[in-house]
């Protein structure tokens, strides 16, 4: 059964053995990220820290999702595979033909009715209101790095709505906070939040300019000439509302690369398979999960940006300072003695790496429908996600690698992807010795690699310009004679079924020969 809360989950992990309960005190500056990067290395558990320096009564949650199966326990499934599994049969449905196809179905959208967020009159999350007397800076909020520009929000749920669509959207932005009540609001230019910004700068723009056509149309029919045409037009607003500590199944999905017409409430209530329970901001025409531990309303104004950062991200390296829209915070709500739940990135592994390749996991059927010759995916942690992807393919005509390899830099966040390798089959994409091997042996580089400009990410510190770029496909499929290759391909070494056999009957003797257990 999905959980209800933060808190229902964070008891979920105590019940499996997988949190632990810091009663030693920790500074919320550098010292929880250096206890926390330490854990995380080594496989550890969660962390509950009890006794917040400088913050009596306080508690911080930590790598919640640090683990293969804290992911899994966290979407209540024993493999993310069946996650998986959930999202192909619904790919599968067909239109139906007639009657008893429309009855068939109903099981099938009776549950996808489970999936829709609704709103309640109240929640947890209004437990305490703040108007008028509060500050950000009451809250355990981390520094992580030495060289952080200052305290960052980690794992935020922020919730923005499309001023064309009114759709909402739920995304993962860090926020730095710079005082009481003002922040960094740092969504990159190709997340949904920041197009939203842009829209609502369009919108804004060709208000101005209707309003400045106008006056001038007034002044030019005016006897007095009184009238004028003035050009300072509003700025405008978004707004803008942030849940801090939320169901799991909510937090991952705010990381999720969905379609932008798909809210991710609905994602969340199909993970959790139960509707996510939403209420109505206090002074932004927002909703938010009832449940949360903290809630931010506030704004960004469209004409008004400061510096942000540095930041020591998930590549291992600090994102510089960059310019980036400022959230003003006009109320605050939270539950009673709220969780500040937060995470720290940095040097893989830590616990964004299980997030992602939950997202690799989860998101592969999706892929595949796209680009169906595709069998299975890996982006190694080391690559940090968007700097590796190994695919395997089923090959079925010449040039198809490279076809492949178009097609996931047209896919969403995929077309970040620095590096992608397209190998056969056979190769197994999760065993990195084994495409090692195979990569090195079947590739001639004039021939295989090809290299291509346009965006990358923003955190690409190598890149020639910011957001902006070279990026590399390596063919190391097999080549055919219809892809120019007429030389003879060797078979790979393997040994022969029978024998195989024959000594694995023999094994467990002669490992007690051998002394290798």
């Amino acid at each position: 059964m999905a959980y209800d809360d933060l808190r229902d989950w964070i008891a979920a992990l105590d019940r499996a053995g997988e949190l632990k309960k810091i009663k030693t005190e920790a500074d919320p500056i550098l010292e929880i990220a250096e206890i926390t990067d330490r854990v995380s290395k080594r496989g550890g558990p969660a962390l509950l820290f009890q006794n917040v320096k400088g913050y009596p009564g306080s508690k911080v949650l930590i790598n919640q999702f640090g683990s293969a199966r804290r992911m899994n326990l966290a979407l209540d499934v024993d493999s993310l595979d069946q996650v998986a599994e959930r999202i192909r049969g619904f790919m599968d449905v067909k239109s139906p033909q007639g009657f008893l196809d429309k009855v068939k179905m109903l099981p099938m959208l009776a549950e996808m009715g489970k999936f829709f967020p609704k709103t309640v009159s109240t929640g947890h999350c209004k437990e305490v209101i703040l108007r008028d007397h509060f500050s950000l800076l009451d809250f355990p909020v981390l520094q992580c790095w030495p060289k952080d520009g200052g305290r960052f929000i980690t794992l935020p749920c922020v919730v923005t709505r499309d001023p064309k669509t009114g759709k909402r959207n739920v995304g993962m932005y860090r926020i730095q906070v710079y005082d009481e009540r003002t922040t960094g609001m740092h969504w990159q230019r190709q997340k949904v939040a920041a197009e939203h910004y842009r829209d609502r700068m369009r919108a804004v723009a060709v208000g101005a300019d209707a309003s400045r056509s106008a006056a001038v149309d007034l002044m030019a029919r005016s006897s007095g000439g009184s009238q004028r045409a003035d050009g300072d037009q509003p700025s405008g607003r978004m707004e803008v509302a942030v849940a801090i500590g939320t169901d799991p199944a909510l937090t991952f999905s705010a990381i999720v690369p969905a379609p932008p017409d798909v809210e991710e409430y609905i994602i969340a209530g199909f993970l959790r398979q139960k509707p996510v329970e939403l209420v109505k901001c206090e002074t932004v025409d927002l909703e938010v999960p009832a449940d949360a531990e903290i809630v931010l309303e506030g704004y960004v104004n469209l004409d008004e940006l400061r510096t942000e950062g540095p930041f020591g991200d998930h590549t291992g390296f600090y994102s510089l300072e960059d310019q980036y829209p400022v959230f003003h915070v006009t109320c605050i709500t939270h539950r009673k003695d709220p969780i500040y739940a937060t995470t720290i990135v940095g040097k893989p592994p830590m616990e964004d790496a299980w997030m992602g390749k939950a997202v690799e996991r989860i998101f592969l059927p999706l892929m595949k429908l796209t680009i169906p010759e595709i069998m299975d995916v890996n982006l190694p942690i080391e690559g940090v996600f968007h700097n590796l992807m190994i695919v395997s393919i089923r090959k079925s005509y010449p040039g198809q690698a490279r076809k492949v390899m178009n097609a996931v830099w047209s896919l969403g966040q995929a077309m970040f992807t620095k590096c992608i390798i397209v190998v056969d089959e056979d190769v197994n994409v999760q065993d990195i010795a084994d495409v090692t091997l195979k990569v090195l042996n079947h590739i001639d580089p004039e021939r295989d690699i090809q290299f291509t400009m346009g965006p990358v990410d923003s955190l690409d510190h190598a890149s020639r310009l910011a957001n902006y770029g070279s990026k590399m496909g390596i063919d190391a499929t097999r080549k055919w004679p219809t892809e120019g290759f007429t030389r003879p391909w060797p078979d790979e070494i393997v040994m022969d079924a029978k024998t195989k056999a024959l000594v694995d009957g023999k094994w467990k003797a002669l490992a007690r020969e051998l002394g290798i257990g």
